[in-house]
């Protein structure tokens, strides 16, 4: 029992010290992100402006080992916020695929030294084609990237967490943080929104959270539209035709003025005798719920739920009684949207 017990207060010990080795590997790169936070100033600016006024290049990114892989991420951030870019590998473009560069564009060289071999060769291409502007991220500042850049940022000195401040940890953390400042910026300038954050993730989680009305909606012929003067006899067979509970019923005009759903029929049926000779203007419910076809399919959800109703009419621009659309509680939830 002893032995046991000491074997357990081993592990007990391991599993603190492994605790306490990832708290303060945190605590160190918050640090570095403090850091970052302080040096952030008119480079940042420049980058900034230099992208969001390139009309007719393109953004190209590239770098080496980590910067490389760092680099993909801030290209692929670019893109999806608003902001065209590709990556372009170090490594082949000294073997042709520095042709991707052209007049016009702007070339993000990130590189902690500021000295890789493999980008000495882009450095060069960039400064003898006065139409590509450099800009250079790097923590040197006597470095050749720095120097030759158009427009240059200075990552703070970090320490590195782990020991002897060696492995990429801190350094690595400030780049990526540094990439998203940017392409965030650039998307808030742009007034790049959810909707159009949707355009580039069809397939995404996202996407499905960002579905509006009109992504889910029935349209034209599918709507179930009725004319107000139509006796209630001929109502029940349309509703039964469409399959969708209700009935959006239009004035001569094509001017939605009411709607009517199954549940209204079934109790008219109950109070009225002369039922089936009425005219469903006589009998539908005024005013129906309209929604803008642009609204989240999920507040369209909500609103459903909180009037205890089953569908919605769509309109656009305002003009409520314009129905362009017509949304079933099913379409949304057949979508996952809950």
């Amino acid at each position: 029992m002893p032995h046991l017990r000491k074997i357990y207060g081993l592990i007990k010990m391991r599993k603190n010290n492994l605790i306490n080795i990832a708290k303060e590997v945190i605590k160190i790169e918050v640090a570095s992100l403090k850091k970052l936070q302080s040096s952030i100033g008119k480079s940042f600016e420049q980058i900034v402006k230099t992208i969001l006024n390139c009309k007719n290049g393109k953004i190209v990114v590239s770098g080496v080992g980590k910067s490389g892989i760092i680099g993909k991420k801030w290209s692929a951030t670019l893109s999806s916020t608003g902001t065209p870019s590709f990556f372009l590998d170090a490594s082949n473009a000294s073997h042709g695929d520095m042709g991707q560069v052209t007049s016009n564009d702007i070339l993000i060289l990130i590189s902690l030294s500021g000295e890789s071999d493999e980008l000495k060769n882009i450095i060069q291409y960039a400064s003898r084609n006065r139409n590509i502007r450099l800009i250079g991220i790097t923590s040197k500042k006597d470095s050749i990237l720095y120097k030759n850049a158009n427009v240059k940022f200075l990552l703070p000195l970090v320490k590195e967490a782990g020991p002897g401040s060696f492995v990429p940890t801190s350094s690595t953390t400030i780049q990526i943080a540094l990439g998203d400042a940017i392409a965030i910026a650039c998307m808030k300038y742009k007034k790049f929104g959810k909707l159009d954050f949707k355009k580039f993730h069809p397939s995404g989680s996202l996407s499905i959270k960002l579905r509006t009305v009109e992504d889910l909606m029935l349209n034209g012929r599918s709507i179930p539209f009725i004319d107000e003067n139509i006796k209630m006899s001929s109502a029940l067979k349309n509703i039964e035709k469409k399959g969708l509970g209700a009935l959006v019923v239009r004035d001569s005009r094509k001017n939605t003025n009411g709607i009517l759903t199954d549940g209204d029929l079934k109790r008219l049926s109950n109070l009225k005798s002369n039922f089936h000779n009425l005219k469903i203007k006589e009998v539908m419910k005024k005013k129906p719920v309209t929604v803008d076809k642009d609204m989240l399919a999920a507040q369209a959800l909500s609103i459903m739920n909180t009037k205890k109703i089953t569908s919605l009419c769509v309109h656009k621009n305002n003009r409520k009684n314009k129905t362009i659309g017509f949304i079933h509680i099913h379409n949304i939830l057949n979508a996952n949207i809950t």
